[in-house]
């Protein structure tokens, strides 16, 4: 059986947004990708091409997004953000050694008619195990729909900088077990 879905009430609207440029030079870019590529192969070494897909369709998606990467001790966060502001962040990817997910920031707001969703918090993730998932109909639709809502927009023009920050260092030590 095939159900149409009903239109959201609420879809982005293209606005005029002074945003403040961030420009980063290809030489701190390049840097910035070696960094982040590091990190990725330190936590996620075999998930090296999702996680590059991953990114790819998220740039597609957000070509003006700031991609703010925090690692912590034993994973990474890569927010999609309109500005520096890891709060603004809509969608994200967090990498560790068990796997990858997609992270919606506001995402007990979206409408999950397939339940795809985990967790019980504002910010609600969906595992990744490979690349289409990222194409299924219902994913690309949730993250449209998280687009859409966002309450801070994204600029019309411009390529988002990589900006990497270390949460860790914040982190007091894990007691041994």
């Amino acid at each position: 059986m095939s159900v149409k879905k009903a239109p959201s009430a609420r879809r982005s609207v293209e606005a005029e947004v002074e945003v403040p440029v961030t420009t980063q030079s290809a030489v701190e870019r390049r840097a910035a990708e070696t960094e982040l590529g590091s990190l990725i192969t330190k936590f996620a070494p075999t998930r090296l091409r999702l996680i590059g897909a991953m990114r790819r369709s998220l740039r597609k998606r957000l070509p003006t997004a700031h991609e703010l990467v925090y690692e912590y001790r034993n994973w990474f966060v890569i927010s999609y953000s309109p500005s520096e502001a890891g709060h603004e962040g809509v969608l994200a990817i967090r990498a560790d050694a068990d796997g990858v997910k997609l992270y919606f920031n506001q995402g007990k707001e979206l409408p999950d008619p397939e339940k795809l969703l985990r967790g019980s918090s504002q910010t609600r993730w969906i595992s990744i195990e490979s690349a289409s998932t990222l194409t299924r109909p219902a994913v690309a639709d949730l993250m449209e729909e998280a687009i859409a809502r966002n309450r801070v927009p994204f600029a019309i023009a411009g390529r988002g900088p990589i900006v990497i920050r270390s949460a860790s260092a914040k982190q007091p030590r894990r007691r041994p077990d």
